[in-house]
């Protein structure tokens, strides 16, 4: 599985898809295509457009939030929320051969997600981001730490946690030493997508702490 996750961003169905478009061109391997806002119409074209284009990429697209619509364009996999609907329903659409990521933001979903379970879990946010609307509060490395270290004291294998909320190429060893799997990256990497090239490049020469 990636380690590098880009979440996509954009006001409008052109803007996604050009910033989707930059991210696969600077070698991002994972999109997840994530539009609150759109209608059905436009989040529809989006995503067909999206898993065109990741397909020409071989690149992997996960749909957020919609697994209907993740089944019906044959996306690579789904990611939910914590009020997104359950994984167990979500596999019994898409079947065992695709992704399944999940939200967390404590402990407690943290164990709900391995239960279900999810083949990944986006825990966060690491900071302050500008992103997501109604953000959970704040974890930082630190709640990063007592997450992963709860878990090794309960015996508990680590799942590929993915962390989020204002991830820099700065962050990855840290991230990595703790226990964290990857990083999913939104505004960063719509910003400035020659970054890519740094997260990925962090990862590979401090995977060692993996």
């Amino acid at each position: 599985m990636e380690q590098l996750q880009y979440i996509s961003q954009g006001k409008t169905r052109e803007e996604q898809e050009t910033n989707i478009r930059k991210a696969l061109d600077h070698g991002i391997g994972w999109v997840q295509v994530r539009w609150k806002n759109a209608t059905e119409k436009e989040l529809i074209s989006l995503c067909e457009a999206s898993k065109r284009l990741c397909s020409e990429y071989q690149s992997v697209c996960i749909i957020n939030d919609h697994v209907e619509l993740a089944r019906s364009i044959d996306a690579d996999g789904v990611h939910l929320g914590l009020d997104d609907g359950s994984v167990k329903t979500a596999r019994s659409i898409l079947g065992d051969h695709k992704i399944i990521g999940g939200t967390a933001n404590t402990l407690s979903d943290v164990l709900q997600r391995m239960n279900e379970p999810c083949d990944y879990i986006g825990l966060g946010p690491l900071r302050f981001t500008a992103t997501k609307e109604k953000l959970s509060p704040v974890l930082g490395f630190e709640g990063y730490r007592q997450i992963v270290e709860n878990l090794k004291e309960k015996s508990h294998s680590l799942p590929k946690i993915f962390a989020i909320g204002s991830v820099t190429p700065e962050d990855i060893v840290p991230l990595l030493q703790i226990g964290i799997y990857g990083v999913s990256v939104s505004g960063e990497i719509t910003r400035q997508p020659s970054l890519i090239t740094e997260f990925k490049k962090e990862i590979t020469h401090n995977e060692v702490f993996r």
